[in-house]
């Protein structure tokens, strides 16, 4: 039952994101943007070969084989976690996050970010790349919370 939901989880997450940068690429000029909310956030379309903040740019050989392997170790501790309501939430995220990455590099070559802050200097990021930042930060919390 759990696992079912965390299906779900991952897939609704995992087509929201491919949904917004589907969208941003056919709607907004590559560079160009739209307010979201005016002097907090924008959509900005820019295209990312490499991770989080452009490193490793170019390298797809690289970002095909860790993801698959990340894929692989996420699902595992998804089985594992089965039971296991809050470390299922975080491992979810993690894998949409992953899956809506990996199926940016492997059409395009690259990654659709799209959030664009206008308040404070922050690399533009996407759906996947919140889903993955979450739920890093909900998994911390999880383990910490066990040792106590």
């Amino acid at each position: 039952m759990l696992l079912g939901i965390a299906i779900v989880i991952i897939l609704i997450l995992t087509i929201c994101d491919q949904l917004l940068k589907s969208w941003v690429a056919s709607s907004i000029v590559l560079g160009g943007s739209k307010q979201l909310i005016p002097g907090i956030i924008e959509l900005t379309n820019l295209r990312n070969s490499g991770a989080a903040w452009s490193i490793f740019e170019g390298q797809q050989t690289f970002f095909t084989i860790i993801t698959i392997i990340a894929i692989i170790v996420i699902g595992y501790f998804i089985w594992q976690y089965r039971k296991n309501i809050p470390m299922l939430i975080g491992l979810s995220l993690i894998m949409a996050g992953t899956i809506g990455n990996f199926i940016d590099r492997l059409r395009q070559g690259y990654v659709v970010d799209m959030f664009e802050t206008t308040f404070i200097n922050f690399p533009i990021f996407n759906i996947a790349d919140m889903c993955l930042t979450i739920g890093v930060i909900w998994l911390i919390i999880c383990i910490l919370k066990e040792k106590d």
